[in-house]
């Protein structure tokens, strides 16, 4: 299995915590790219016309697209618990990971905002929206953390690299002080090997 990789990538991250647990790591070979929003990185386009990362292309060349598709791939190939099966634990976790993603995806479209687009053609207001989304899914988060347990499947694995993500790009935001739920669980979670092994860096 080959994945065009970026280091600095919730997504990436995702799937690699994913591997991880899953031993599955060491098979994976990691490809050189440079995924980027307006300079789009050709060698990830001839296989996934998105452009973007994670693309894992299999050993028959079969190209898989989406960090939750890669994972639910990863975790079928070894029979993994990371997807439930199914009832109210699989619609929470599937549910959790479509929020966390969310949360990544408006982090992502506002760290372009400030980084990518020139100055003069700036939207504040996008800007904001964007960052009100991160804000409420933090809110519902910090208000679910509490009943998390010791959940590590799909929903909480996606969380985890959408606050480390934070960290990364968006220090200002002080979320472990604004939600101290959040805060505990996080502190617990982020100790386990396989995200100890996937820092963002």
């Amino acid at each position: 299995m080959q994945l065009f990789y970026s280091s600095r990538s919730p997504y990436v991250r995702k799937v690699m915590i994913v591997a991880h647990e899953l031993g599955l790591a060491d098979q994976i070979e990691l490809l050189d790219c440079a995924a980027h929003s307006v300079q789009r990185d050709r060698r990830i386009i001839a296989h996934n016309p998105l452009g973007q990362v994670p693309t894992m292309m299999l050993d028959d060349n079969t190209m898989l697209a989406d960090s939750g598709v890669i994972c639910d791939y990863l975790n079928a190939l070894k029979q993994g618990s990371l997807f439930p099966a199914g009832g109210t634990a699989r619609w929470r976790a599937l549910t959790d990971q479509a929020l966390a993603d969310g949360m990544m995806e408006a982090s992502l479209l506002a760290r372009y905002e400030r980084g990518v687009r020139p100055p003069d053609k700036l939207w504040p207001d996008w800007l904001t929206s964007h960052l009100d989304k991160i804000d409420t899914c933090l809110q519902a988060f910090n208000h679910a953390a509490p009943r998390f347990g010791e959940r590590f499947d799909i929903g909480t694995i996606s969380l985890a690299c959408g606050l480390a993500y934070l960290d990364l790009r968006f220090p200002e935001i002080d979320w472990r002080t604004a939600y101290p739920n959040l805060r505990r669980w996080h502190a617990s979670f982020e100790e386990r090997p396989p995200l100890q092994a996937t820092r963002l860096h």
